[in-house]
């Protein structure tokens, strides 16, 4: 039960991971590299959308997955704790 557990919790951590890595590799390569040129033809705040997405629009992008990654890792690192301490509780005698 307990490796389950932790196979688990790996499992759902990896993915997680990934799915974080593509938005930041859509935001920081395509809308900021790739599609500039595109985006540039819309202004935001004042500024091309493209110039803007490379200069701000990423940072916030990656601070926003900062912690998106940080809430979501608490909550599985506590619904594993509880698995495993219910898991240690329940098997003893």
């Amino acid at each position: 039960m307990e490796r389950q557990a932790i196979e688990g919790y790996w499992r759902r951590n990896l993915r997680l991971m990934m799915i974080l890595l593509a938005i930041w590799a859509v935001v920081s390569l395509v809308l900021s590299i790739i599609l500039v040129n595109a985006l540039n033809e819309v202004t935001f705040a004042g500024w091309p959308l493209g110039f803007w997405m490379a200069q701000q629009g990423a940072i916030f992008t990656f601070v926003v997955l900062i912690f998106v990654y940080a809430k979501t890792m608490d909550r599985y690192d506590n619904e594993l704790e509880m698995t495993l301490q219910a898991g240690a509780g329940g098997g003893g005698s």
